[in-house]
């Protein structure tokens, strides 16, 4: 299929109920916030992992909806293969049109580098790929409260020095005290978040990639699916609870000029993504989202949101998914 000859700009609506939706290293893996305001926030490779995952689900990770970064696998490994497809320079000292061949192929191949791009120069040489789709840091739409929860963990799991057998463990459990072969563990979690995700579609990054209406509809897929592939314990209930799609179609009665314009866009995407609350009420936000308990949330209901699609821009079509 052709690449997609429109620009879009899309809002991302989940939540968390009683999990952790993306813990930082930095903190002990608690929920991640923004230290001013105690907004929750959530990585953009968190949710490209997601989509990731959903897609090789889907497509059980064959070409040409496989992924590239796959999980606990050694990325020179499918550029290696990308030179050997193309009658490359596996070996490294690749020249530019070898380095072009094998960009393509890749590509062709992997879902994720046609459509978030890929630095493939780490080994042998496949360039890089600048994606079509750019997804930023989702924020939590109020304060979230971070928790950390103690619980036990009713066995250890101790290296016992010199053990080499079944038995040599067996000796050692029987020597300990009961008491000491469980041991105390944490849990970080919030009790609630609705988050919002702010996502970017380039068409004409779309011509280099060859990212397609395919798979722009997997990405849809991917973005209302992947929680419900993507189910753990410290993960608590995570859903997608809105996700709109602004489109740009242009407005010019000549069809080349339309196309020019569907590609360049017909409205800022602030202007589209900006979102009105409760607490930063915008008169022109196309997305409303207001809560309507005292308190603090503790669930989807807690809020109402409204989408006025007579404030949409001309030339920009909304394409929701509830």
């Amino acid at each position: 299929m052709s690449a997609i000859q429109n620009r879009y700009e899309f809002l991302y609506l989940f939540d968390c109920e009683n999990g952790n939706p993306n813990g930082d290293p930095d903190a002990g893996n608690s929920p991640r916030i923004d230290p001013e305001d105690m907004h929750g926030l959530v990585s953009d490779v968190a949710i490209k992992r997601r989509v990731r995952n959903y897609v090789q689900t889907a497509f059980e990770n064959k070409a040409p909806n496989a992924v590239f970064v796959e999980h606990a696998t050694n990325l020179n490994k499918p550029i290696t293969a990308a030179h050997v497809a193309t009658a490359g320079a596996p070996a490294g000292g690749a020249t530019r049109s070898q380095v072009g061949k094998a960009r393509d192929w890749m590509c062709q191949q992997f879902f994720d580098v046609r459509t978030f791009g890929a630095v493939m120069s780490t080994g042998p040489n496949a360039g890089q790929v600048r994606g079509p789709v750019q997804i930023s840091f989702s924020r939590s739409i109020d304060p979230i409260l971070p928790m950390d929860a103690s619980i036990t963990r009713m066995a250890v799991a101790e290296k016992v020095k010199n053990a080499k057998t079944v038995e040599d463990y067996e000796k050692w459990e029987n020597e300990q005290e009961e008491d000491k072969l469980r041991t105390m563990g944490r849990k970080a979690l919030i009790p609630y978040g609705l988050y919002a995700c702010k996502g970017f579609v380039s068409a004409h990054l779309a011509q280099g990639t060859g990212f397609s209406g395919d798979d722009l509809s997997h990405l849809w897929d991917a973005l209302k699916g992947m929680w419900d592939h993507d189910r753990s314990a410290s993960k608590g209930m995570m859903s997608c609870r809105g996700l709109y799609v602004f489109k740009h179609v242009g407005t010019d009665t000549d069809q080349a000029q339309r196309v020019r314009q569907a590609m360049l866009g017909c409205a800022p995407a602030h202007r589209l993504l900006d979102l009105s609350t409760h607490k930063r009420p915008m008169g022109n936000a196309i997305v409303e989202i207001k809560k309507v308990v005292d308190g603090s949330p503790r669930s989807f209901s807690d809020y109402l949101v409204t989408v006025h699609e007579d404030r949409l821009p001309v030339g920009v079509e909304l394409i929701a998914y509830p």
